[in-house]
């Protein structure tokens, strides 16, 4: 089995489990909140774990514009970050009188657009930042927004469908500037393209384990000014009080470990999944020259590719690709039973028939050439056959 599918989630890695396993067992079981022996074991495991992430995202918090330690919030995943960020940055503005509505790009994923409009139905208002040809967020907008006065800015680092790459240095500063949090969803970015946020003045920033080799059910968010976000769950008072509960102590301690080797190897990680998918790319347009690269004329991180191959439809392609032994992931969403373009392409103005046949590959660590002879092998056997029944259909 061919797995390339890597962006949607990754497997744990043995290292992990490794790390997490005494934190499992009765070694270190308790709660990190208790005051004896076994509550200060697993005290230790996640005061490790922010410090592991800390030093990752570019340590030396304060004035040097790293990351403390103590600014690492842990959650359930990326999906709750990015809520946690964007409605708990609205709520702490409404509470302060300040403009009750938030801004996040057309390409963001679901958890922030959702987020966007669930503060809508609290009474604020969302502002959807178009995007180029490319999927790079059009800055005249953003200033636009800013100008009008916004609760936060969110802006996804790495797009997940495309592999976009955004200027977010550049979009940080002009937030900085403005006076207005910036959060920046990371969740593709950590581990595949250089990261630092001593040289990036966001506010906010999301990781998710399940996409570096963590278990799924662990995240976090870097929350810089603890004034700038209000809780939106409640209960005592861990995490001072941003994300209440009591912390999920085994997860946490693998997302320090993931987030460790995760950066330790992304240099490497980063060079292998680029030739592969130049190569993946380069002889898929060779067996099928009418197919397109989707977001290659702009910046990519180097793990994902996005392929539309006219005269097909994803669900399709993937249900024979799946038979083939090869798992990936489409560019459309099955809405009331038709197949519909992802919000992503569609914002980036790619016409519907393309939408609709998007296919994205995505790398991992475990991946291999022959992997991509793999895909190669099978694809155009199954696009004919796919064009052939589409064909039929249409008749």
């Amino acid at each position: 089995m061919v797995y390339l599918d890597n962006a949607a989630t990754t497997p744990v890695r043995p290292e992990v489990l490794e790390a997490m396993l005494p934190y499992l067992g009765r070694e270190a079981f308790g709660n990190p909140s208790s005051p004896h022996r076994f509550g200060r074991a697993a005290r230790a495991g996640v005061d490790q774990a922010k410090r592991s992430i800390a030093e990752a995202l570019g340590g030396g918090g304060g004035g040097g514009g790293g990351v403390e330690p103590a600014q690492v919030i842990f959650t359930s995943g990326g999906t709750e970050a990015d809520n946690l960020a964007v409605i708990g940055c609205a709520l702490a503005a409404r509470d302060r009188g300040d403009p009750f509505r938030v801004a996040v790009s057309a390409i963001e994923h679901k958890a922030v657009l959702a987020a966007a409009h669930a503060v809508a139905h609290l009474g604020g208002e969302e502002i959807i930042l178009p995007v180029s040809g490319s999927g790079e967020v059009a800055e005249a907008a953003l200033n636009e927004a800013l100008a009008r006065g916004v609760a936060v800015v969110s802006v996804m680092w790495v797009n997940n469908e495309v592999g976009v790459v955004q200027p977010i240095a550049r979009l940080a500063a002009r937030c900085r500037d403005a006076g207005v949090p910036f959060h920046v969803d990371g969740v593709q970015a950590f581990g595949k393209i250089p990261v630092s946020l001593s040289d990036i003045p966001c506010t906010l920033f999301t990781i998710s384990g399940h996409k570096i080799g963590a278990p799924k059910g662990i995240g976090a968010l870097v929350v810089r000014d603890r004034h700038a976000v209000e809780a939106i769950i409640h209960g005592g008072g861990q995490q001072f009080g941003i994300r209440p509960g009591t912390e999920n102590v085994p997860g946490i301690v693998g997302l320090g470990a993931a987030v460790e080797l995760a950066a330790r190897e992304q240099a490497a990680f980063a060079a292998r999944a680029a030739a592969l998918r130049d190569e993946l790319e380069r002889q898929v347009l060779a067996v099928v020259p009418d197919a397109v690269i989707n977001a290659a004329s702009g910046p990519r991180a180097p793990h994902v590719s996005s392929v539309s191959i006219p005269g097909t439809d994803s669900e399709a392609l993937l249900m024979h690709l799946d038979l083939a032994g090869i798992a990936c992931s489409s560019g459309s969403a099955c809405s009331t039973g038709a197949v519909e373009p992802s919000h992503v392409l569609t914002a980036m103005g790619v016409p519907r028939e393309l939408g609709v046949a998007a296919l994205r590959f995505s790398f991992g660590k475990e991946n291999t050439e022959e992997d991509v002879e793999a895909v190669v092998a099978a694809l155009p056997k199954i696009v004919e056959k796919v064009r052939h029944l589409s064909a039929v259909l249409h008749r």
